[in-house]
């Protein structure tokens, strides 16, 4: 969805995902600026940045503590300065193509169930109740039983060839052991967008 800002707060803008979000990541095009994420499992109160490793914080002025529904989502003043202008990418949950979810971290194995009957193709995950970077993988750089190339959305670096963090699984992926606490601490809260 793009749009132009109004400067009014709250600001419903309709879209058409037929699905209410459970995930949206909003930049003002026209200037630097930080990209704003909306996830519905911190929910509207709270934001997070795509391009920083921050924690979910509250910030009224980003979503104007307004959940989306399946026919609009709402911004605050910080994604609706008058005349400045928007892109909005909205993600839901789409059985046997896409999962927006959260998981509880436990230290150990675990397998996150997405619903699908031939595993991940794009896994995303972000740590939201302390610091932590996105991580991307994808099959086109491999999911495998063994290393996995991960990139982090929020860094310049170049991508990760070395480590086993995530595997396949049939009805989703699988988050190794030897994951690090920003993919996988016991009692961690995270977020995940994966793609069959």
């Amino acid at each position: 969805v793009c749009y132009t800002g109004d400067g009014t707060d709250p600001r419903s803008i309709t879209h058409n995902l037929t699905a209410t979000p459970e995930l949206m990541i909003v930049k003002r095009r026209d200037a630097s600026a930080n990209w704003r994420v909306y996830s519905a499992a911190t929910g509207a109160t709270n934001q997070l940045f795509l391009n920083l490793t921050d924690a979910s914080a509250a910030s009224a002025g980003a979503w104007s503590n307004t959940a989306p529904t399946s026919s609009a989502f709402t911004v605050g003043f910080l994604n609706n300065s008058s005349g400045a202008t928007y892109v909005a990418y909205l993600f839901a949950s789409c059985p046997g193509v896409s999962k927006v979810g959260s998981y509880t971290g436990t230290g150990t194995t675990q397998q996150i169930n997405c619903g699908f009957s031939s595993g991940s193709r794009f896994v995303l995950i972000k740590r939201t109740d302390s610091t932590g970077d996105w991580y991307v993988w994808y099959s086109a750089r491999g999911i495998v039983a063994g290393n996995d190339p991960y990139l982090l959305l929020n860094s310049t670096a170049a991508e990760v060839t070395n480590t086993d963090y995530v595997d396949t699984y049939s009805a989703g992926f699988e988050i190794s052991s030897t994951a690090p606490a920003a993919i996988n601490a016991n009692g961690g809260s995270f977020i995940f967008l994966a793609i069959a």
